[in-house]
């Protein structure tokens, strides 16, 4: 046993079965690997309290009381971006105590808390939560049936994947320079944009292409793949939803919409996650990224497969 270690209740049980079986203390403390004085210890206190557990009070004191865990965690919770050390330094200046970062991090653990990776998210400001919220009470009264209406529409980017997946990789430590086990980047990595749309009855036409888009090319694009796949999914007229990106609501755009007549569903700015087309995204780039696509035409081509094996009612 390690200098100074609690001797684990298994080890104490067996050390008194031994004394129950008339085994001598200095042997027992021989086949244990203990010292005579700790095997004692432990058959004192069973002979007379009748229990193995260790004293309360015994062991080593933490250095930060229950006061001073709660400053910490007060502390970690109004500075969620801080990192252990710089935490360390508020503590030894506000504890004053001599505390190291290991300490401090075990310290952050017992306060359950824990270092996570944050989740990306639009900036949402008062002005855009009060939109959001006025939307849903808005829209709370809409039936299954209307909802089923609505075709959704969306863009999204997909990358030629270089290199490895992921942040993580299985090495040993001599491995650390190893291309395979390195995270290559790339700057601007080739790339496509690409727009799509569905709706409760179904996936409508998918639109790629490279770089940006402008609101002409935008119309262009509602020309040929929005007004085909609204003719494919709905029998009767339909609510058209887009985001609010500076294409969809230009002049020439609203101009072509409401000269064919299509109804748009008012949409709150900052709001993807509202959208259920969000979910398709991220199933379609699992999937893709897979496949670890080297060139656009692999990537275009993977996306359309996937976009199309997109069951029907998903």
């Amino acid at each position: 046993m390690v200098r100074g270690s609690p001797i684990p209740p298994l080890l104490r049980r067996k050390i008194v079965q031994q004394y129950q079986n008339g085994v001598t203390q200095h042997k027992i403390a021989k086949t244990f690997k203990l010292s005579s004085s700790t095997v004692h210890i432990i058959i004192k206190r069973f002979r007379e309290c009748g229990t193995i557990a260790v004293r309360k009070g015994q062991g080593r004191k933490t250095l930060l009381d229950a006061c001073d865990l709660r400053a910490l965690k007060r502390h970690c919770t109004s500075n969620r971006n801080a990192t252990v050390k710089e935490i360390t330094e508020w503590a030894q200046e506000y504890f004053q105590k001599a505390s190291s970062v290991n300490t401090i991090h075990r310290a952050i653990r017992h306060c359950q808390l824990k270092l996570y990776s944050a989740k990306r998210k639009p900036f949402l400001s008062k002005l855009h939560k009060l939109r959001r919220l006025h939307w849903a009470r808005s829209h709370l009264k809409w039936s299954v049936a209307k909802w089923t209406t609505v075709l959704w529409s969306d863009e999204s980017r997909f990358e030629v994947l270089y290199g490895i997946l992921g942040r993580h990789v299985i090495r040993t430590r001599e491995d650390k320079e190893n291309p395979s086990c390195c995270q290559r980047s790339v700057q601007n990595p080739a790339s496509l944009m690409v727009r799509g749309c569905m709706s409760a009855c179904g996936m409508g036409s998918l639109h790629v292409w490279k770089g940006t888009i402008n609101a002409e090319n935008y119309v262009q694009v509602l020309e040929q793949h929005m007004l085909p796949s609204r003719h494919h999914l709905f029998q009767g007229p339909c609510i058209f939803q887009q985001d609010n990106a500076r294409p969809h609501s230009a002049a020439i755009t609203t101009s072509w919409l409401r000269r064919r007549r299509i109804r748009v569903l008012k949409w709150p700015a900052c709001s993807p996650d509202l959208s259920p087309i969000e979910n398709i995204w991220r199933i379609i780039k699992r999937k893709v990224r897979q496949r670890r696509s080297k060139t656009i035409e692999q990537l275009e081509a993977c996306i359309r497969l996937e976009w199309e094996s997109i069951p029907k009612h998903f």
